[in-house]
């Protein structure tokens, strides 16, 4: 009887990792600073975010916009060495949605470079699904090849922490960068979440996703600059993130079309990467744009409570978009 427990415990401990057992859940190796992005406070870029966000605040009264609903980040690119920053509570933890999958991205080009896992026609498709077509079921995929872990029934003891902690990989890797105040480590879904998922979760979503635009932005200027996990992978992720926001749509939640390029509609030569999220209570965009003029700067903003109100997103972007249009090189 007492072999047979053994065997069920083994059993239970081993089903989640069934997804891709040649993970291994090793501790990242810390990278080096050579390959981050820091940027530095900047009073100009610091006055275009309080400019924006006051005009979104008067432009939208009547919604009852309030600053708790909102946080921006813009990164200047102009000097890849020192980007300039400036934004407004860009540190505050906020539920993501769809966004994260940028983080996912990152973390599995990061893997394929490792040799921690191999590229195959099936991660191929899930990664362009996840962040071209932002399908929740093509992320929850992608998380589970990074992790080894599955979704399924609730588990108990030893089995929960050991999948919880293979979970926890994304956050360690971010964390060997230097990333800060953020969490990574759930699945997107359509409706809710169940068994485990929900069990990781933890009472009241403590253990729910979380980032700020600051992180939000640096992942994106690091990507931006070829300096996520390597020059060619950073390409890849871009190929993914690059949005056609020319003519028009009817789904106001096209990525190219319904956030930041709303505001990008009459400038010639634009050019536009990025990454939506929104829920029944938030709205968010990561974008990282390119002038003709040689400006490339990256504007993240996230909104919380006000997910039907589409222009707030572009009604910040405006103005900062028209700094970078106007200013002399």
């Amino acid at each position: 009887m007492h072999n047979s427990r053994a065997f069920v415990f083994a059993l239970i401990l081993c089903a989640p990792f069934a997804a891709n057992p040649n993970v291994a859940p090793a501790q990242p190796r810390a990278r080096p600073s050579a390959g981050r992005v820091t940027p530095v406070a900047s009073r100009e870029m610091q006055s275009i975010v309080d400019g924006a966000v006051r005009e979104a605040l008067r432009k939208f009264a009547d919604r009852k916009l309030t600053e708790s609903q909102l946080a921006v980040t813009v990164i200047d690119l102009r000097d890849a060495e020192r980007p300039a920053q400036g934004s407004f509570r860009g540190g505050e933890r906020i539920y993501p949605a769809s966004v994260v999958k940028l983080f996912y991205l990152a973390a599995a080009h990061r893997q394929l470079e490792d040799s921690r896992i191999r590229m195959t026609p099936e991660l191929e498709r899930a990664l362009r699904d996840m962040i071209v077509d932002s399908s929740n079921d093509a992320t929850g995929y992608v998380l589970d090849v990074l992790t080894g872990t599955s979704s399924g029934v609730e588990l108990e003891g030893r089995a929960y922490n050991v999948w919880q902690d293979r979970r926890n990989w994304v956050n360690r890797y971010f964390a060997s960068l230097g990333y800060q105040n953020i969490n990574v480590n759930q699945k997107t879904v359509c409706e809710d979440a169940y068994g485990r998922e929900k069990q990781s979760r933890g009472p009241g979503n403590v253990n729910h996703n979380r980032l700020t635009t600051n992180a939000t932005a640096r992942l994106l200027a690091e990507i931006a600059t070829g300096r996520s996990v390597s020059p060619s992978r950073s390409l890849q992720m871009l190929e993914l993130l690059k949005r056609d926001f020319a003519g028009k749509s009817d789904d106001p939640d096209d990525q190219a079309h319904g956030f930041t390029g709303i505001a990008l509609r009459d400038v010639k030569g634009a050019r536009l990467w990025s990454k939506a999220g929104w829920t029944s209570t938030t709205r968010h965009d990561a974008a990282y744009i390119e002038l003709p003029n040689g400006a490339r700067f990256v504007v993240v903003t996230f909104t919380e409570q006000q997910s039907r109100t589409r222009d707030i997103i572009p009604t910040i972007a405006g103005p900062i978009i028209d700094h970078f249009v106007n200013r002399k090189p």
